[in-house]
């Protein structure tokens, strides 16, 4: 049976493992690709950045709604009956993810980028966003507990209906960042809202038509490639329209890639030693360390773009966090199938 698994596993990573695995490669030719429009063509960065209602760019919009609606598919309530089978790594992960990283983040934020509100909220708003998307993919590539991976992804997404806002407002208070509550509100409606009210419909209706073996065989992986597409687009129209501030102020990029980078890895180490302590198996263990050290950078650019506009420097940053987390956590796939073959967790 266990080899039955691996199996399945295996066919699984080979079936998107070659657009995942590359995914930083792909980022980065996008963010060259952006940041030469900005330049060869400028009067197509005005354009774009006059497409907005309310303050919401609509190209953006589009792009992060079909960057979030997938993971609103991932959202499956009966699988939260499952919480009380193995809760320890379900609570370690919300340790982690609420309290740990959030805090861990302003500490650095507030080292590294003091007189830099933009930036300081681009870190606050990353660390305030435990992932629920593509968490899924990594805990594929790296043959752990899935189960585990989906009840906690669907626990992370109820959470941030609740605790997003009041995580970020607590700490931008602490750091004396003002935002407004308005646009904050307005980030969690249109893009975590609205695209679980969506998900939630749109998937009933689906089986109910078409059943449950084409919704996860064909719909989904479909709109999960969709998702990563829209993903890199965005990129691109990011980059376009903040090319000349990333030209001009390519210190500020550096300056906020510092508290990125050994956030990352102050995190992934805690959650990589607590898992030993609570002596987690390594299937458990690893999904544990991946959800527990990502962050939800859809909702982090959305708020940004949002709050602050989409050629901000806010917008930029965060946009920076996805650019170190996918290579991170690529890394982390990889740390982890070593560690299992030096029996570092709890065997199986």
């Amino acid at each position: 049976m266990e080899k039955m698994k691996e199996k399945d596993l295996d066919k699984e990573e080979k079936k998107f493992g070659i657009f995942e695995k590359y995914l930083t490669l792909w980022v980065g030719i996008c963010i060259i690709i952006g940041i030469s429009l900005s330049q060869i063509l400028p009067k197509m960065s005005k354009f774009i950045n006059s497409m907005n209602v309310g303050g919401i760019s609509i190209p953006i919009g589009i792009c992060l709604f079909l960057m979030m609606y997938p993971a609103m598919l991932n959202l499956q309530f009966s699988e939260l009956k499952k919480l009380s089978k193995n809760p320890k790594p379900i609570l370690i992960t919300l340790i982690s993810n609420w309290l740990v990283a959030p805090f861990i983040g302003l500490a650095l934020a507030s080292i590294f980028l003091q007189g830099h509100e933009q930036l300081i909220f681009a870190i606050i708003l990353l660390s305030s966003s435990p992932c629920t998307a593509m968490v899924l993919v990594w805990g594929y590539m790296a043959k752990g507990n899935q189960e585990q991976n989906v009840v906690n992804t669907s626990l992370n997404t109820i959470t941030i209906i609740f605790l997003y806002i009041p995580m970020v407002s607590l700490l931008s208070g602490i750091q004396n960042v003002p935002i407004d509550w308005v646009l904050l509100v307005v980030s969690l409606v249109f893009f975590i809202g609205i695209p679980l009210f969506l998900g939630i419909f749109s998937k009933k209706l689906i089986i109910k038509s078409k059943g449950e073996n084409w919704f996860q065989k064909t719909y989904r992986p479909l709109i999960s490639k969709i998702s990563i597409l829209a993903l890199l687009f965005t990129l691109i129209i990011l980059f376009s329209l903040n090319g000349d501030v990333l030209i001009n102020n390519p210190d500020l990029m550096l300056l906020i890639s510092i508290p990125l980078i050994i956030g990352f890895v102050i995190v992934v180490s805690y959650n990589i030693l607590i898992t030993k302590i609570f002596k987690l198996k390594y299937r458990e263990a690893i999904i544990t360390v991946i959800i527990g050290s990502s962050s939800h950078f859809e909702i982090a650019i959305a708020t940004a773009t949002t709050m602050f506009g989409i050629g901000s420097i806010a917008a930029l940053g965060t946009t920076m966090g996805l650019f170190w987390e996918v290579p991170i956590m690529l890394g982390l796939v990889y740390l982890g199938k070593y560690l299992k073959k030096r029996n570092f967790w709890k065997s199986e």
